[in-house]
């Protein structure tokens, strides 16, 4: 069952509420940016204290520092004057369940939406896949901290990336809602 009617409904209600937000500047208010997770559980304007118009957001899946990313960050920052980025991963992430391989092997056996079970992702499907998921690279999450501080040294590294931007490392804590910071991540992303 598709869910195109509730998304057109809630935007029906969501412009009867506009009021004057066509009125925002396109920069970012708060000269923020967050790079983070596509994760449903998670909710920047929430856990960042976000209005419309604050910040900017960039997610993908587990929140990673990859080639549109940080050309995203380099946009935010040159075009629209973010001056403070956060890396945001989260515990408990799907990225943590599989590797490059796997990935290419479920894709390869079937383009049907795998399950996860105890023993981790599974393929149900049937019919034909592509070997073309092998030639990705996914970037999958080993340690939770150990890949924030890979990106935001990433980041930092970029010869397109000011070194006076600060670039912060956190976890958020699905269980609780807190954000963890990665120290050395941190002191990795420190502007000079």
């Amino acid at each position: 069952m598709s869910v195109l009617k509730e998304v057109l409904d809630a935007n029906l209600q969501y412009v009867s509420e506009f009021g004057d937000k066509a009125q925002l500047a396109m920069p970012p208010a708060r000269r923020f940016a967050i790079l983070t997770c596509m994760d449903a559980r998670l909710d920047p304007a929430k856990y960042a204290g976000l209005s419309e118009g604050d910040a900017h957001v960039i997610r993908n899946a587990g929140g990673r520092a990859s080639d549109d990313a940080i050309r995203s960050l380099v946009i935010s920052y040159k075009l629209l004057g973010t001056q403070e980025w956060f890396v945001i991963h989260h515990s408990n992430c799907g990225m943590e369940f599989f590797n490059n391989e796997l990935m290419g092997d479920l894709l390869e056996s079937s383009l049907t939406t795998a399950a996860l079970s105890d023993k981790g992702f599974v393929d149900v499907g049937e019919g034909s896949g592509s070997s073309e998921g092998k030639y990705i690279n996914w970037l999958t999450i080993a340690d939770q901290a150990a890949s924030v501080i890979e990106d935001v040294t990433r980041i930092k590294a970029h010869t397109l990336v000011p070194s006076s931007i600060p670039v912060y490392g956190f976890i958020y804590d699905v269980a609780t809602g807190a954000l963890l910071e990665v120290t050395e991540a941190t002191k990795i992303g420190v502007a000079s």
